[in-house]
C-alpha cells in the first residue's frame, strides 16, 4: 500500500531477484481485500492467491522501446492504465502510466457536489454560511473539493445548491478562477441527496457524486477503475467503522446459549457520501422530486444491477457535526490531512 500511494500509478510490481515480472498488485486489488476482510499483515503473494478468477490474468507488458501511441493503443484496448516496460531479456525496467503517454488527460467524469443543505447540526456557524462554505483552514470546505476534483483531472463540475446559494455562486462563479467549469443545479425545493441528478443536463459520462460536507483524499481516478473493473451501474464510497460494545454479548440459538463474546469489536462498513453513476441510472431518477441515494440503490436492486462498493482507505471525514468540524480544522491545521493516510 506504502508503494502504490508513494508512486502515485495505483500499481506495485511484484519483481524476482533477478529482475523478472512475477504478478502486479493494484489499488483495486488492495480494496477487493480490504472489503473481504483479508489481513492487511498478509505477505503480498498470499494477497495475489487470494485474489478471484476474474483478477488473475497475465499482466499486460510492452518492450522498453515501444511509442507512446502504442502504449495508449494497448491501455485502451486492455482496459488498463499501467504497462511495465521489459527489456530483451523480459526483466522490468520502468513502469509508464496513462499520465505518462497523454500529458493532459482529463478524466472522463461530470463531478455534482451535493451543496443544497441547511447545516442544522452546525447552528449557529451555518445562519450566514451554507455548510459547504464554512473554513476549514484558509479555504471554505467546497473550495478544497472543487480543487481536488480539479487534480484528478475533472473539469466538469456542477454544485446542487438550494440553502444560501449566492454564497456559493459569488465565490466560484463560471469555476474559470479555480480551473474547473462550473454550472449551478439550483433546488427551488430541497430535492433530498439525489432528486437533484435529474436536473442536470444529458451526459454519456459517468457522474461522481459527492456531498458538499465531506473532507477527503480518496482517489477519484482510482474510483472510476474499480467502477469499470466490475461493470458496475453504480459504485457506493463505504468507510470501515468500528464500535466496541461494552458488555460481554451473548450468542443464541433459539433458548440455548452458544457462546459469549466479552467486550466484541463490532466492523461495519458506513456510507462515504461519495458515489459513481453510470448514465443510465441518473436517467431513473424523478425529475423534479424529493429522492435519496438509498431510494435509487433499492431501486437497482429490484431491477438486479450491478452495485459495488469502493472502501475508502485514505483520509475522510464527514464534517456535519460541530465536533467533526472541530477535527476537520485540527487536521488540517497540523497536515494530518496532507498526509498519504490508509487504513
Amino acid at each position: 500500500m506504502e508503494c502504490i500511494d508513494r508512486s502515485g500509478k495505483g500499481i506495485a510490481l511484484l519483481i524476482s531477484d533477478e529482475g523478472f515480472l512475477v504478478a502486479t498488485v493494484t489499488d483495486g486489488d488492495i480494496r477487493r481485500a480490504i472489503l473481504a476482510g483479508l489481513d492487511l499483515s498478509l505477505k503480498i503473494t498470499q494477497l495475489v492467491e487470494n485474489r478471484g478468477p476474474a483478477f488473475r490474468t497475465t499482466p499486460v507488458t510492452a518492450p522498453a522501446d515501444t511509442p507512446d501511441d502504442q502504449l495508449l493503443h494497448t491501455m485502451t484496448e486492455k482496459g488498463v492504465r499501467q504497462i511495465p516496460l521489459l527489456d530483451s531479456k523480459g526483466r522490468v525496467i520502468n513502469l509508464v502510466h496513462l499520465s505518462d503517454v497523454v500529458k493532459e488527460y482529463e478524466l472522463p467524469l461530470r463531478a455534482v457536489v451535493m451543496a443544497g443543505g441547511f447545516g442544522t447540526r452546525l447552528l449557529p456557524l451555518t445562519e450566514d454560511l451554507p455548510k459547504p462554505m464554512l473554513p476549514v483552514g484558509t479555504k471554505p470546505l467546497l473550495e478544497l473539493i472543487v480543487e481536488q476534483l480539479r487534480d484528478a483531472g475533472i473539469r466538469q463540475v456542477n454544485v446542487a445548491t438550494h440553502y444560501k446559494s449566492e454564497v456559493i455562486s459569488d465565490h466560484f462563479k463560471d469555476g474559470q478562477d479555480f480551473g474547473v467549469d462550473i454550472k449551478y443545479v439550483r433546488e427551488d425545493q430541497p430535492l433530498g441527496t439525489a432528486g437533484a441528478l435529474s436536473l442536470l443536463e444529458e451526459t454519456e459520462e459517468p457522474i461522481l457524486v459527492i456531498n458538499g460536507d465531506i473532507l477527503t483524499r480518496v482517489d477519484f481516478r482510482s474510483m472510476l477503475n474499480f467502477h469499470r473493473e466490475h461493470g458496475a451501474d453504480l459504485t457506493v464510497a463505504v468507510r470501515q467503522y468500528e464500535f466496541s460494545v461494552p458488555y460481554g454479548v451473548v450468542l443464541t440459538d433459539g433458548v440455548n446459549v452458544t457462546g459469549i463474546s466479552e467486550k466484541p469489536v463490532v466492523r461495519q462498513f458506513i456510507n462515504a457520501g461519495i458515489y459513481l453513476l453510470s448514465p443510465a441510472v441518473r436517467r431513473l431518477i424523478p425529475n423534479g422530486q424529493s429522492y435519496d441515494i438509498p431510494d435509487l440503490i433499492q431501486a437497482l436492486l429490484k431491477q438486479n444491477r450491478v452495485i459495488v462498493s469502493f472502501p475508502i482507505r485514505e483520509y475522510w471525514l464527514d464534517i456535519g457535526k460541530a465536533d467533526h468540524y472541530a477535527q476537520a480544522k485540527s487536521d488540517i491545521a497540523t497536515g494530518v490531512f496532507d498526509r498519504k493516510e490508509f487504513s
